[in-house]
């Protein structure tokens, strides 16, 4: 009786905690890419300022500075709850392998801690400190923002390729190798486009805040700053993560090649497999889909007549749910192409006049960028998170098996929407005030108007 009381707590259990731990993960992420790149880019606005003695540059630096402030904070209090969520939603998984990977965890914990600490040196020491030592004291922050998002990613990582362990014939785990767990198979690629994501997405999004104050008109030189600096960072920044994008999907498709398949909706092994875009996976097969000969063996195997594996090679049980996995990854794919285009229009313009494109399309498409750097970002989660299903640790332990099975993880789930709706109202309300504020600016910018 008691075991078929757990298997029913775990099963009722199972869809609350995944979508609270979804909803934790898609909020904070976002935040998580401010507090990688952002530090930098407004490190670097401000040695610019100091070094061309540009007062527009150096208000400038100011103000993100200040909103970055902001995002640390919303930022740490999401990344406080995943904490606690780790623990109470998955013992399961905490219980049986938290010698194995949660060592990322206390680095990361401690990169945190460095980070706050400098992230208040930094914002206290504006105008306190020289500014060379003011500059210096943001190199710790940013490097801590750093390491801090490679130990979470190589926690994930490890759940995707898990290795650094043994199992003895109870399924116990023995011989954890924390180290080796942190460095597996899939560590190096998942940060790298993580962390290019991070510039992406932290370049976009403030690109296209001053986007649309310029198309309402506000065409002075700290506006068209404030959208250059970060948009050139994100130009940059986007073509070499098609070229990253490249590496992971090899990387899929040698560990994981479940989650690939259901990538690309392919269901029969095939040589020569072509690329689909679009379409509805139904009874086995690929509707309404676009299909370019041969590309998709092309691109994993750097030859037209590769083998690839497909969804048959898997039982039912063992196949992650196709539809959300296809069309997340081809939303990702989509945008990432579009974010390319503008990123190529821009550079264009740039290399031949230094100037930006004198049209009001392109700052409309500036406009939407951040948002659809945005959703482009959460698509490939959900393609790498959904895409390993039904494993929390791939092969070796279902998600099922992993979840709590105390009663209550609904009203949880309720609670946490909740808190992020609060959470998200309180940070736009002081991001927009904070905005309005224009005790920062320059005077040479204020003459300029």
């Amino acid at each position: 009786m008691a075991v078929l009381e757990f298997l029913a707590g775990t099963a009722e259990n199972l869809y609350p905690a995944r979508m609270q731990m979804a909803l934790s993960l898609g909020w904070h992420i976002v935040f998580a890419c401010f507090g990688i790149a952002f530090p930098a880019i407004v490190v670097f606005t401000e040695w610019r300022g100091h070094r061309r003695d540009d007062a527009v540059l150096t208000a400038l630096a100011h103000k993100w500075a200040k909103a970055m402030g902001v995002l640390f904070a919303a930022g740490a209090v999401s990344g406080t709850l995943l904490s606690f969520e780790m623990g109470i939603l998955w013992p399961g998984l905490m219980g049986r392998f938290g010698e194995v990977f949660g060592f990322p965890f206390v680095l990361e914990g401690f990169a945190f801690f460095v980070e706050a600490i400098f992230v208040g040196v930094y914002l206290f020491g504006w105008n306190r400190l020289s500014p060379r030592a003011h500059m210096l004291s943001a190199l710790p922050m940013v490097a801590a923002g750093i390491v801090g998002a490679f130990c979470v990613v190589a926690a994930n990582a490890w759940m995707n390729n898990p290795t650094g362990f043994r199992l003895d014939e109870q399924g116990n785990v023995v011989d954890a190798r924390p180290w080796a767990a942190m460095f597996g198979p899939s560590t190096w690629a998942q940060f790298t486009h993580m962390w290019l994501a991070a510039f992406m997405v932290t370049g976009f999004l403030i690109a296209s805040v001053y986007a649309v104050g310029m198309l309402r008109g506000r065409r002075d030189r700290y506006h068209r700053a404030g959208l250059l600096i970060p948009l050139t960072v994100a130009a940059i920044i986007t073509p070499v993560q098609i070229g990253v994008g490249d590496w992971i999907a090899n990387v899929v498709a040698d560990n994981q090649p479940a989650k690939l398949a259901a990538m690309e909706g392919q269901y029969e092994t095939t040589a020569g497999a072509g690329l689909s875009i679009g379409g509805v996976y139904r009874d086995n097969e690929l509707h309404y889909a676009v299909e370019i000969p041969y590309a998709l063996s092309l691109l994993i195997h750097h030859d037209p007549d590769g083998v690839v594996r497909g969804l048959e090679e898997f039982p039912a049980e063992e196949r992650p749910p196709v539809n959300v996995v296809h069309l997340a990854y081809n939303a990702m794919v989509g945008i990432g192409t579009a974010l390319l285009v503008l990123a190529a229009w821009f550079g264009l313009v740039w290399w031949r006049r230094r100037r930006l494109p004198h049209t009001a399309w392109f700052l409309r498409a500036v406009a939407v960028s951040g948002i659809a750097a945005v959703v482009a970002m959460e698509a490939g989660w959900i393609t790498t998170e959904v895409g390993r299903q039904p494993w929390v640790v791939y092969g070796i332990l279902r998600t099922a098996d992993a979840v709590s099975p105390a009663p209550g993880l609904g009203w949880g789930l309720v609670a946490v929407v909740g808190v992020y709706t609060v959470l998200t109202a309180f940070t736009v309300v002081v991001l927009r005030r904070l905005a309005r504020d224009r005790a920062t600016l320059a005077p040479q910018e204020e003459g300029e108007r």
